[in-house]
């Protein structure tokens, strides 16, 4: 890949070591990207893409619970994140599920990619649309459908 993204990853306590797991077998590819994590998710990567001598690099933010997860959507706000990798604890409830929330939607609402599981995460560090410069990423639209104007496009071939 040619173009160098900054990736976000969260991994709440019960699926750090799924990310961890994930982040090894990727190391390879983070190697050439620019990483930002919540606290603890940041410092457990660090240490595991150290042991297999890779040092991209990196900024950890707070942990999610105390306003890490805010300042990575921020950051998606800002347009600072091409990426983000956000394994949840579907199974336990989290005390900062607004925080959550927020940056699954700020995602959505700034059409920044967010895989929730490493089967995404994979398919969407493999896409090879990072490097395709005819590719233009659609943004959302948010009007109301109007399914009489979208059949008359329809009955026009548009």
């Amino acid at each position: 890949m040619k173009r160098k993204l900054r990736i976000a990853l969260v991994a709440h306590d019960n699926r750090k070591v799924d990310m961890i797991d994930w982040v090894i077998y990727n190391s390879t590819f983070l190697a050439e990207h620019s990483l930002v994590c919540t606290g603890t998710t940041g410092t457990l990567v660090k240490e595991a893409l150290a042991s297999r001598g890779v040092y991209p690099q990196m900024q950890i933010m707070t942990s999610g619970p105390m306003g890490g997860d805010a300042e990575i959507a921020a950051m998606v706000v800002r347009k600072e994140i091409d990426m983000a990798v956000f394994l949840i604890d579907d199974l336990n409830a989290q005390p900062h599920e607004a925080d959550i929330m927020m940056l699954l939607r700020q995602c959505r609402v700034h059409n920044v990619p967010i895989a929730c599981n490493r089967y995404s995460a994979d398919l969407m560090i493999t896409s090879n649309l990072w490097d395709d410069d005819e590719y233009i990423s659609m943004n959302p639209h948010y009007e109301v459908f109007d399914r009489e104007k979208h059949e008359a496009k329809l009955n026009r071939g548009e």
